[in-house]
């Protein structure tokens, strides 16, 4: 089975180490969770897997489907079908969403095939009315102006359009209000399948009560403390982190 693999994963920043031994499978077709405590090193993890150039491996690998993927550039981590949504999605003044989403599109086609215009356009306004995003929303520059849920519901828009093979939402539920939550889950949701595997980054059971996951693990001092299903989740939400962290003492 396809899978995302992190193995004894440890990367630090500046010298400071963040990532302890982190290890995970996620295959496709799987939605897994990750919950914890603010510095616990949640979207440091999401970052190293991207590629972001900050962060250090000190050892350990991350592989897709059998290929590690660490000495790979971020661009050809993304054509390879990786996705991350940022939690603070970034403005690019000047350059329209659809003309964004037009090049990234493009950019994975087979040298010398042309994106099909009419279709691709078809295929926007298709997920952009799934996600209630107004039309207009194609000829504004990629966030730029946008309000938190606008921000992320454009970070759930590229997904449905770039077709990853997994994807990494880092606390996409973060300033939402219940309305916004409500249908960038189910935008979420309308990408779940067999193809797809999703790693959710959150703090909040909320966001698991629209999406609910395979898995959930509990993340602190860079490492994955436990796992368990769904309602390792609603156990979190009742109880806190502190009985985990003091079993893992």
């Amino acid at each position: 089975m396809p899978t995302l693999e992190i193995k004894d994963l440890h990367a630090s920043i500046n010298g400071q180490p963040i990532l302890k031994g982190v290890s995970l499978i996620i295959p496709q077709g799987e939605v897994h969770a990750i919950m914890g405590p603010n510095g616990s090193g949640k979207s440091t993890l999401a970052k190293v897997i991207a590629g972001h150039e900050d962060y250090e491996v000190t050892s350990g690998d991350v592989l897709m489907d059998g290929e590690s993927i660490l000495e790979m550039e971020v661009d050809e981590r993304s054509r390879k079908g990786l996705f991350l949504a940022f939690q603070y999605p970034m403005e690019v003044p000047g350059v329209s969403i659809a003309n964004f989403l037009r090049a990234a599109i493009q950019s994975r086609l087979p040298e010398g095939k042309e994106l099909e215009v009419t279709e691709y356009y078809q295929q926007l306004y298709r997920e952009m009315d799934r996600l209630g995003m107004d039309r207009s929303f194609t000829s504004r520059s990629v966030n730029e102006g946008f309000s938190g849920g606008e921000k992320k519901r454009n970070e759930i828009l590229q997904m449905a359009m770039l077709k990853p093979r997994y994807a990494i939402l880092d606390e996409t539920d973060s300033g939402l209000d219940i309305d916004a939550l409500k249908i960038v889950a189910n935008g979420v949701n309308a990408l779940r399948g067999p193809d797809l595997g999703i790693l959710l980054i959150t703090h909040y059971q909320r966001l698991l009560d629209h999406i609910v996951p395979d898995n959930v693990h509990v993340m602190a001092n860079g490492r994955i403390l436990r796992s368990g299903n769904k309602d390792l989740a609603l156990e979190l939400e009742q109880k806190g982190y502190d009985w985990i962290l003091e079993s893992a003492a």
